[in-house]
């Protein structure tokens, strides 16, 4: 067992764990906590010397993305107890959130699928380069603002709701930064943008669907970037992306999201490998957390890399037929920070 002794219910666990230790036969855990240096890795390190035969990880987001940096490829089957801000990994994957006995079931019976990892090349300010690992989205902008930006102690007691205010600030600031990008080794392009988030599943807090057509599992990554055109263009993207989480339950919502026109302000790409350069250094986060300004950045996908226990497959449901997407720009023109256009975005 890998756990955030700050977020999860550790004595909780320890009575739930022993009683399927019981009921499975099997012989009792080793628990290791994480320590905030590094996020959870050496407990990760520490388990996978184990050897064992499952890796139950309670934390959020942070915890998950360091023991999955660490069990990769390893063949280790890794179960989500969520216990974080966000948990947007067992959102994903249909865990239970709130309901650790649950989600300690899934880890002594359930079905072991495999996933795609990210792993992010980052180049700082100084000139070094850093890899890491992600499992759910990297971004610059709006998720970074946020990541950064948000009081520990405020997500503890609000939820997701703490992140609400720095995502406000960003929104009504709508800094646009200039961004050289290319994918899959194609022709370099470049835009102007306000966020750029390279995806390997579409979901955020709030049932908020940011990428329909994204898959855990599908070997590809998926790049979303916002370019709004002003409070009107937010307000765009935010009806959007409610409307995209709304389509997985209503057959009626998919109908209207299918006829929807293509956003400016909403534009998508996939690939396998993303670099991107960008003219002023910028804050970069994965999967929640920050890692400070990087003035470059590659991101490629290892498929099937993670193992993981999940529930029971249910029977498929209809996917999500988004409206026309729109591809990502290369300097088409376009609205400044301060309001006016970008005449020289060529």
């Amino acid at each position: 067992m890998v756990f955030h002794p700050g977020k999860a219910d550790v004595d909780r666990l320890r009575r739930l764990v022993s009683a399927h230790e019981l009921a499975a036969r099997w012989a009792p855990a080793r628990w290791y906590s994480t320590r905030s240096a590094d996020s959870g890795r050496e407990a990760a390190q520490n388990a996978r010397r184990d050897a064992p035969a499952v890796v139950l990880v309670a934390g959020g987001d942070g915890t998950v993305c360091a023991a999955a940096e660490v069990l990769q490829g390893t063949g280790i089957p890794v179960a989500l107890i969520p216990a974080g801000t966000g948990n947007l990994l067992a959102r994903e994957l249909g865990i239970a959130l709130g309901d650790p006995d649950a989600a300690v079931a899934v880890a002594f019976s359930g079905y072991e699928r495999r996933l795609d990892v990210a792993v992010a090349d980052l180049r700082s300010v100084g000139g070094e380069w850093s890899s890491h690992t992600f499992v759910v989205m990297a971004g610059i902008g709006l998720d970074a603002d946020m990541a950064a930006n948000t009081n520990a102690l405020a997500k503890k007691h609000l939820g997701w709701l703490a992140y609400v205010a720095p995502i406000a600030r960003s929104v009504l600031a709508n800094r646009l930064f200039r961004i050289e990008y290319r994918i899959d080794g194609s022709r370099a392009r470049s835009a102007r943008a306000h966020t750029v988030i390279v995806g390997n599943c579409g979901t955020l807090a709030g049932n908020m669907l940011l990428i329909p057509r994204a898959s855990i599992d599908d070997g590809f990554l998926d790049v979303v970037m916002m370019r709004p055109r002003g409070r009107l263009g937010w307000a765009g993207i935010g009806s959007r992306l409610t409307l995209q989480g709304a389509a997985r339950r209503s057959r009626f919502t998919r109908r209207i999201l299918a006829w929807a026109p293509e956003l400016h302000s909403l534009a998508y790409a996939r690939g396998r490998v993303f670099e991107a350069t960008f003219e002023v250094p910028r804050v970069v986060q994965l999967d929640g957390d920050s890692f400070g300004h990087v003035s470059a950045a590659r991101i490629t996908v290892r498929p099937g890399a993670l193992l993981i226990r999940v529930r029971k497959p249910d029977p498929e449901t209809a996917p999500v037929s988004g409206a026309a997407s729109r591809a990502l720009p290369d300097d088409p023109e376009h609205e400044g920070p301060d309001g006016q256009h970008d005449a020289d975005d060529s």
